[in-house]
């Protein structure tokens, strides 16, 4: 937070510096041109004012950039300003203090804190938990909550710990995990996450771990690592601005040698100072920002625009992102002496207390066949072990075919052949009952969008990183037309994939849910598909409203565009810049006309980076 607030009271005070600038100037000319004679010589008061209260803190800035050999395309700026004090130009000094501050709070008002993730975070998690103790409720501090504490959760509030419901039946929202929007059904015995939010009825739960050891806390150390190891991405301006700048001081320099006239150094350095640099390229930024809001894409740093374009290596989660994270019920084999009807009202009875993706489809399956549900009691899902209720007096196990075998070998010659895609095995009182299959279908444009990221966005590499199992994601890749896959991935082994990918190439990675915000900040550039998670679209650059391969696609023409735009702006101001100071250097542009020509290319370089707001015929390609 205090990174973000630094942010904030930084572009404020470039602002104020800016007016300061802007109406010391007026001031003067005033002064000097506009009232009398006897009043002009107090024309130069408001130009040492401005440079006395807007100057020295940007030099001083500047210092101590050049102290930690940050050598940035405002360099120039800040050596303009000194020697422009030195040699008495003092309007030519505050013309380049307003467009140093006005180009930093431009840039400033683009720009983003990460630091917004650990908030999102840390907001969602309650302070204090409610502790039963001797028939009493007692708060106490998150810290001070022990295992095998009784804790009562209220309606609506937050979970505070991992643990297990002992009495109460209700629903927990648990979509700021799974990235979807399921309700899930609590009953005693359900096991319930720290970070969901409880439905309308309050819930006794058994605190199962600390609240530091608990998935929420987790997840945020995680991400907290992830966000200290966040690349450090290298603007378009300082990338630029590392040709520029040396050029510029090698002609003030010789002009001052060769001609023995230390205002033919100013000059140059009031001509050179790079402005199309310093605004141009934001005014770029935010039409570029501006146009994708328009097309429900919401750019929340701007430093993704500038490198999207750029991104050899795309990797991509699979649930939501390239399927529409709803599986279907497609296929069942039901065992002999057992009914179709009967198996599926077991199974959707006890999955009302899943949190799992099939857990979803067969409750949809019972609802389309209108199957009758009853209570569940003495649930338990252990990791791994799949899901095990008690309904109307029958054991029911819902469990994997790998879990299975597991457990009993033997049990493979009832089962029917593997298929790919996902599956899972319905046991009643220890007998097989059933063996059902599904599809997460494919999005209908995901093998166009996979096929063209090649040919049309020079992208060498497509990967699926999910959390899902082999065989489901081996499906959807065979699918769409992704060879590289990496399945059963927990948040942690996300981070270290991303973070290894992006140390070899610039990556994008596309996820949806907060599982993958870990992963979103360490790519180099994050983008989150919808709204489900707060903390998903904090962490990432870029969240793509409607969750669409073709708005996804509109983006990275959106950042190709945005470069281009302000490639032409920059450098086109640039050149006319070292034109400028060829002329300064032979003595035929003094540092007032310097500054005044140089505003006016800095205008003609805002005009075209204006352009990128301006939306064009098409955004998609595939």
């Amino acid at each position: 937070m205090s990174a973000k607030l630094a942010i904030t009271s930084g572009s404020r005070r470039q602002a104020a510096i800016a007016a300061l600038a802007l109406a010391a100037i007026m001031v003067h000319l005033v002064l000097r041109f506009g009232v009398s004679e006897r009043l002009a010589v107090y024309a130069p008061w408001p130009l040492w004012a401005a440079l006395a209260l807007g100057g020295v803190p940007l030099v001083w800035e500047l210092l101590q950039k050049l102290l930690q050999r940050q050598f940035g395309s405002d360099l120039l700026a800040g050596i303009s300003i000194v020697a422009s004090v030195a040699l008495g130009e003092y309007l030519a000094g505050t013309l380049v203090v307003l467009m140093l501050s006005g180009g930093e709070a431009l840039e400033n008002y683009a720009v983003r804190s990460a630091s917004s993730v650990l908030a999102a975070l840390a907001k969602r998690m309650p302070s204090a938990a409610h502790r039963k103790s001797d028939g009493r409720l007692v708060d106490v501090p998150l810290d001070g909550v022990a295992i095998n504490d009784v804790l009562l959760v209220f309606p609506h509030e937050v979970c505070p710990v991992d643990g297990t419901v002992l009495d109460g039946h209700g629903v927990m929202d648990e979509s700021y995990l799974t990235g979807e929007p399921y309700q899930m059904a609590k009953t005693p015995g359900s096991q319930v996450l720290s970070g969901a939010i409880n439905g309308d009825s309050a819930l006794t739960i058994r605190a199962d771990k600390l609240a530091v050891d608990s998935r929420y806390a987790k997840i945020m150390q995680v991400m907290e690592s992830s966000q200290q190891q966040r690349p450090q991405l290298r603007r378009l301006g300082d990338q630029l601005g590392a040709f520029y700048t040396p050029i510029a001081l090698v002609l003030a320099i010789g002009a001052w040698a060769i001609s023995g006239e230390a205002i033919r150094f100013l000059a140059v350095l009031v001509v050179a100072t790079p402005c199309p640099l310093l605004i141009a390229i934001p005014v770029a930024i935010i039409g570029s920002i501006s146009l994708a809001a328009r097309r429900a894409i919401i750019v929340r740093d701007p430093a993704a625009l500038e490198r999207a374009d750029g991104c050899s290596t795309i990797i991509l989660d699979k649930t939501g992102t390239l399927t529409y994270g709803a599986p279907q019920l497609v296929g069942e084999k039901v065992a002999a002496g057992f009914g179709a009807g009967e198996v599926l009202s077991l199974a959707a009875s006890v999955e009302r207390y899943s949190k799992h993706p099939l857990a979803d489809a067969i409750r949809r399956a019972g609802a389309e066949q209108n199957v009758s549900l009853a209570e569940a009691s003495e649930i338990s899902e252990a990791p791994g072990a799949g899901l095990t209720a008690v309904v109307a007096g029958r054991k029911v196990r819902i469990t994997s075919r790998a879990g299975l075998l597991a457990e009993h070998p033997a049990a493979g010659r009832d089962l029917p052949p593997a298929v790919g895609g996902m599956e899972c095995v319905v046991l009643v009182d220890d007998q097989l009952a059933a063996t059902y299959q599904f599809r997460d279908a494919p999005r209908r444009d995901g093998a166009g969008f996979i096929g063209h990221l090649g040919p049309r966005h020079a992208v060498s590499r497509v990967m699926l990183l999910s959390g899902d199992r082999e065989s489901e994601v081996r499906y959807l890749a065979d699918e769409v037309g992704v060879s590289e896959i990496y399945a059963s991935q927990s948040p942690e082994q996300k981070l270290q994939r991303v973070r290894s990918e992006t140390a070899a190439a610039d990556t994008i990675f596309v996820g949806d849910g907060i599982n993958d915000a870990p992963a979103l900040l360490a790519a180099t550039v994050g983008i989150a598909f919808g709204q489900s998670s707060d903390v998903t679209t904090e962490a990432a650059g870029v969240v793509v409203m409607d969750s669409s391969l073709a708005k996804l696609d509109e983006f990275m023409h959106i950042s190709r565009r945005m470069r281009r735009i302000a490639m032409q702006s920059a450098v086109g101001g640039m050149a006319a810049s070292v034109v400028g100071m060829l002329l300064a250097s032979a003595g035929y542009l003094p540092p007032v006309a310097g500054a005044v020509t140089q505003e006016v290319i800095d205008v003609i370089a805002v005009l075209n980076a204006l352009r990128a707001a301006w939306p064009p015929g098409s955004l998609s390609d595939f």
